[in-house]
């Protein structure tokens, strides 16, 4: 017994913090993995939505992940895929309850794309690739990281459109309308950039940080 726990991997090892912190870098799961870009254009016009999306799939990606570990062994093959649509879409529809019952106005404006976390790639390909095959802990893990890498570009992409906007703000929850472009560029006559709050400046948001990290990280650069 005392062997077995002395060979105990330790939950916070080097391997198993690459599990998060990987998802950062080199395997975000869209600048690198190109998943989720769907949510990128729809929920990013603000910083709000965009921050209450984030925390939603990250709570989905890793409670998820866990439930589907532990049950793995037990799950027969032919229906796996089935029961990872009933577990997201069990804890998608708890989610959604929550931002209604302490957001409303945030699940008014997330609209139908709360609903659509049950179909995100980057869920059921994290579920099917690495829930399936390891235990809780790493599962666990897996999923608060490529939530977080997720979100990570969320959140720079809404406040850059955001900023960028003709109200030169941030929605900050919990804290409101913030200003951010100061006053006197206003009265200077700075106009902010109509385009921001069109779905085309996401993907332009998106295409300049997939350059900026390419470019700065040699092991994404193609040959």
């Amino acid at each position: 017994m005392s062997q077995e726990i002395k060979e105990r991997e330790p939950m916070f090892s080097p391997k198993n913090m690459r599990l998060i912190t990987n998802p950062f870098n080199k395997e975000n799961p869209i600048t690198v993995q190109v998943l989720g870009i769907c949510s990128a254009l729809a929920v990013t016009v603000k910083f709000e939505p965009a921050f209450m999306m984030a925390l939603s799939v990250i709570a989905v990606a890793a409670i998820g992940n866990t439930i589907i570990s532990v049950l793995r062994n037990t799950i027969p093959s032919r229906i796996r895929i089935i029961v990872q649509l009933v577990v997201v879409a069990l804890l998608v529809i708890l989610v959604d309850q929550i931002l209604k019952a302490f957001s409303y106005d945030v699940s008014k404006q997330l609209s139908v794309f709360v609903g659509l976390i049950i179909t995100n790639c980057i869920l059921m390909g994290r579920y099917e690739a690495f829930a399936m095959q390891n235990k809780p802990w790493p599962s666990f893990l897996d999923g608060l990281g490529n939530g977080f890498g997720y979100g990570l570009i969320l959140l720079l992409v809404a406040a850059f459109r955001e900023i960028f906007s003709p109200s030169g703000s941030l929605t900050l929850p919990f804290f409101g309308t913030v200003k951010i472009v100061p006053q006197a560029f206003f009265d200077m006559g700075y106009v902010g950039n109509g385009m921001a709050i069109l779905p085309p400046m996401a993907l332009i948001s998106v295409a300049i940080i997939i350059w900026i990290q390419r470019s700065r990280n040699e092991d994404l650069q193609e040959n």
